[in-house]
């Protein structure tokens, strides 16, 4: 059996540290096969929140590491950083950014979902371009057998049972395309909840996995981290959570929000994600 902690929205400048402290407890300790990271590493892409993230993703004791970035990890307030060097501070971690993984009867392919500008006012959500699916498509296309195929991006690709339609730009067409190439599910994080859904697309089922959040900007579940067991092509979640035990079927949100971002300080939690 294939063991995945899948970790995503950890938030450093809103981290919370006594979360953090626990899952990288839970590497050291259970050593799982690998750690899948989707993305939103800081707060507001600062220096300071880069440092500290780096610090801790290169203090796992982790056998194997992926990295995906999310829309907080573009900077926000230097537009020239944003369009030409958005990542350079994350250079530390680099070698582990949308890094393939191939493990015994399972591959983690990854799929960018970040964009530096968009054609809409918020470009906080997902953007899959044509360029970026192709990548990914012949990334699974390329695999010498066939395995269980996981694909990490950090936005959701679709509102799953709403009838949102703006989440992610490209997601519909990109869940089809994965689909045809028998990808068995898309690994995200973004909504601060965890998920396991499946989507229907004219090329067939798919599922959407998501993540919870390791930070202080919890939305209806408390921390939490998705600990996926993959053995005979069969993948099972198991959803961890952090100060409180809480079933898996009890931490899963019945469909992934509209508006799929958590809310801000203050805000009340949006009632379509909460638990069943």
């Amino acid at each position: 059996m294939i063991r995945l902690f899948h970790v995503s929205d950890l938030h450093f400048g809103c981290e919370d540290r006594a979360a953090m402290d626990w899952f990288a407890a839970c590497v050291a300790r259970e050593q799982p096969d690998a750690v899948a990271i989707t993305g939103d590493l800081t707060m507001r892409a600062r220096s300071h929140e880069f440092k500290a993230a780096c610090d801790w993703i290169l203090s796992l004791n982790a056998k194997r590491l992926t990295v995906e970035v999310g829309n907080h990890d573009l900077p926000y307030f230097n537009l020239f950083a944003r369009f030409f060097t958005p990542y350079a501070r994350i250079r530390r971690i680099e070698r582990l950014v949308e890094r393939e993984l191939d493990l015994p009867g399972v591959s983690i392919v990854p799929l960018k979902t970040t964009a530096r500008a968009q054609w809409r006012f918020n470009w906080s959500r997902g953007w899959v371009g044509p360029g970026v699916l192709r990548k990914t498509i012949k990334a699974i296309e390329a695999l010498p057998e066939r395995k269980v195929v996981l694909v990490t991006a950090h936005h959701p690709l679709v509102e799953a049972n709403t009838r949102g339609k703006a989440l992610t730009k490209g997601g519909e067409r990109a869940l089809t395309a994965l689909a045809q190439a028998r990808a068995t599910a898309v690994l995200s994080g973004h909504v601060h909840d965890p998920f396991d859904l499946v989507k229907d697309t004219p090329a067939g089922a798919i599922r959407m996995i998501g993540a919870g959040t390791l930070s202080k900007r919890i939305r209806s579940t408390p921390p939490s981290f998705n600990e996926l067991r993959i053995e005979d092509g069969t993948v099972e979640v198991v959803v961890r959570t952090f100060g409180e035990e809480v079933a898996t079927p009890d931490m899963l949100i019945d469909e992934v929000p509209p508006n799929a971002e958590p809310p801000g300080p203050g805000e009340p939690v949006a009632a379509v994600a909460g638990t069943r």
